[in-house]
């Protein structure tokens, strides 16, 4: 049974859109005549009856696949598991690319036969390919006698195939991963290039190198790890050097470096290869760059990013006159999104946002918002690209659609392209379907490992899942008219197995009381939330201190003076280890505020039992290293600390207070004005300004 792409395309489509599409529909969305998609329906009409189906149509010529439910899901198994017998223009392009990247210069002539193409076609692609590796600072060139070649650094070239896999082949390597990890991936040669052992290893290293981590990558990311990696080390095993990096050395990517040199050391003794510092460094610099699950969980680390991004929130709360300014989880995602973010802009390192015109033609006004609120922030940004402001537009509009939520069947929505898409597209949902009342949100990982899909009434997925036998539905992440029918008439047809879910139990005479109403849910929500926020507000009180020392002390000295004294009032445990904990964090970067007398010392331990904020005022000042890479001279020494696990109320408080320090030229002044009784009265200030936003907003 053999097919070809576009027989694939049209049987794919179909199933998607049941009844929704017809013959002339399908040849506008694929581009091609309709006597072409008739043709080819033809062939695909035989295909599906060797699997018991069969292609119906309705009064107004919508196409559908009728048939059982299990022999759909082997014609899905089957599509999956199986090549098209031609290639589609992406893959061509990816050969092509590979090709001229192995060497030095090709004939054209020998080009296309390379490909399987026409010499006419051939210049087509290499028109085609030229334009789009510009950005990633290569050059192809065609010179009659000599051939096509490619000019340009190798960490250029390496960045390019990467992004070119990522771009165009994401989906099929979320397969080929899930194959992979269930041993059932037998290809020699995976995409026409990544060795099966190499793939297999890195990604086994990358996985266990996150497994247990705080952060970790989300599902782009983390792919974007895996195919750097192994991209690498063929380019390492084929003798092409990259070069010296003239940008960051190893110690502004110490966390990251350390990272990938155990990585590295790995793959050198299993496969007999020398990785070069560079080739580190690079691998280091792709993931410093790389977005995180996770990060956001500590804000007040990143005190001036973290006041950027309020500024950020505020200037386009004014624009759309819309007040976004306590939320929280809002702030949190930016700033999850734009470390790693400012850090690529700043690297040149490209970024892609496969749903960049979408977002533009359907937000245009917020789009506009964003664009000008990070431009006039980030004004050290040269050019700000469009890509990443549709990623930053997308986080708005998931707090916004946020605020109309009232919704009650529990869903399940995968998405590998970002934490903000995914918020984006589990706010639409809640914002179309009232009758969805709880979402929860996955990486394609999970699966299987924490997910229990049995516990979800409707599966949501941006991209296919023909590895799980759960039925699920296939939506774009923005969630069209099309696919909000389709959910809709998903969770109608299923209403049976809905109503018999777990969370409805029939009143038995055991029961002296009906089981708990919603009413009743809310409110012991309400209690818990309200008790979380009086302790976290309690702690920062009653653990406040305020030191003068009144000699000549390291800042080492000072730091002990305080740890132990908070040992003594029952704070914490082990001092010294705490003291460790201070000195890692200073050395993943400075802790000194720019234009400032003034540093925040600040950690997570298991040994800390309480949130701590305490302040000691030096009559002699230290110089420590600032956030920013220069030096502080440090007069106010104010110290943070926080139990390793925190709850979302403490992770609001501790970043409340950060971000208060720099917010204006009154808060700086007071924080570093040595008088303990002001500085009290503006933490109050603060706490009292939080508790009254937050019941302000309640209903």
């Amino acid at each position: 049974m053999h097919f070809t792409s576009r027989e694939k395309d049209i049987i794919e489509l179909i199933m998607k859109t049941s009844g929704k599409h017809t013959v002339p529909s399908i040849a506008s969305f694929l581009n091609v005549s309709t006597r072409t998609v008739q043709r080819d329906l033809k062939t695909a009409e035989t295909l599906l009856q060797q699997f018991g189906l069969r292609l119906s149509r309705n009064h107004h010529q919508g196409l559908s696949i009728e048939g059982k439910n299990e022999q759909v899901f082997r014609l899905i198994q089957f599509l999956a598991g199986r090549e098209p017998i031609d290639q589609t223009p992406q893959e061509r392009k990816l050969r092509l690319l590979l090709a001229i990247l192995e060497e030095e210069f090709y004939k054209t002539s020998v080009l296309a036969s390379t490909i399987g193409t026409s010499p006419v076609t051939l210049t087509a692609y290499l028109d085609e390919l030229a334009d789009w590796l510009t950005p990633f600072q290569l050059q192809l060139t065609r010179k009659r006698g000599v051939g096509v070649e490619l000019h340009g650094l190798e960490a250029n070239r390496r960045r390019a195939l990467a992004h070119f896999y990522l771009q165009y082949f994401q989906e099929e390597f979320i397969e080929k991963l899930y194959l992979l990890e269930k041993g059932t991936l037998n290809e020699e040669k995976i995409l026409h290039y990544f060795s099966l052992d190499y793939f297999r290893e890195v990604n086994s290293l990358v996985h266990s190198a996150f497994h247990h981590a705080h952060a970790r990558p989300t599902d782009t990311g983390y792919l974007e790890i895996v195919v750097h990696t192994v991209i690498t080390l063929q380019r390492i095993e084929s003798n092409f050097s990259i070069e010296p990096n003239h940008g960051l050395s190893e110690n502004e990517l110490a966390a990251e470096y350390e990272v990938m040199l155990k990585i590295a050391k790995v793959l050198e003794e299993k496969f007999d290869l020398a990785f070069s510092e560079q080739d580190i460094l690079y691998l280091a610099q792709i993931l410093k760059g790389t977005k995180l699950w996770g990060v956001q969980d500590a804000p007040y680390e990143r005190i001036v990013l973290a006041q950027r991004i309020k500024n950020v929130i505020h200037a386009v709360s004014e624009q759309i006159h819309v007040d976004l300014t306590d939320d929280f989880s809002l702030f949190q995602g930016l700033l999850a999104h734009m470390e790693p973010s400012l850090f690529r802009m700043k690297q040149g390192m490209e970024s892609f946002n496969p749903l960049k015109e979408e977002i533009k033609r359907k937000y245009p006004v917020l789009f506009m918002a964003v664009q000008n609120s990070v431009e006039a922030e980030f004004s050290e940004i040269p050019h700000f690209p469009e890509d990443e402001i549709a990623f930053i537009a997308l986080h708005f509009g998931s707090a916004l659609v946020l605020q109309e939520e009232n919704l009650s069947i529990k869903a399940l929505v995968i998405c590998p392209t970002g934490i903000g898409t995914s918020k984006m597209l589990a706010s639409r949902v809640k914002k179309e379907i009232p009758e969805i009342d709880t979402i929860d949100i996955s990486s394609i990982k999970e699966i299987g490992e924490k997910l229990d899909l049995e516990d979800y009434d409707v599966i949501l997925s941006t991209v296919r899942l023909p590895f799980i036998s759960t039925e699920y539905v296939l939506v774009n992440p923005l969630l069209s008219e099309e696919n909000i029918d389709t959910i809709k008439e998903y969770l109608q047809n299923h209403l049976d197995s809905l109503t018999k879910s777990n969370r409805y139990r029939k009143i038995t005479q055991k029961d002296p009381l009906p089981p708990p109403t919603d009413q009743t849910i809310v409110l012991r929500d309400l209690l818990q939330d309200l008790k979380a926020m009086q302790q976290s507000v309690e702690s920062i009180i009653q653990n406040f201190r305020f030191y003068r020392i009144n000699r000549r002390a390291s800042q080492e000295q000072i730091l002990e003076t305080m740890l132990n004294s908070a040992e003594q009032d029952q704070l914490l445990t082990n001092p010294d280890a705490v003291l460790n904990s201070l000195r890692e964090r200073e050395q993943k970067g400075g802790l000194g505020i720019p234009e400032t007398n003034i540093a925040l010392f600040h950690a997570r331990d298991q040994q800390v039992h309480q949130l701590i904020f305490q302040i000691a005022h030096l009559p002699y000042p230290c110089h420590v290293k600032g956030m920013d890479g220069h030096e502080v001279v440090m007069k106010n020494l104010l110290l943070m600390l926080a139990p390793a696990e925190l709850s979302l109320r403490e992770q609001e408080i501790l970043s409340l207070i950060s971000t208060n320090i720099i917010e204006s030229d009154e808060a700086l002044l007071i924080f570093s004005s040595a008088n303990e009784e002001l500085i009290y009265k503006r933490l109050e200030s603060i706490l009292v300004d939080y508790l009254q936003s937050h019941f302000k907003n309640k209903p």
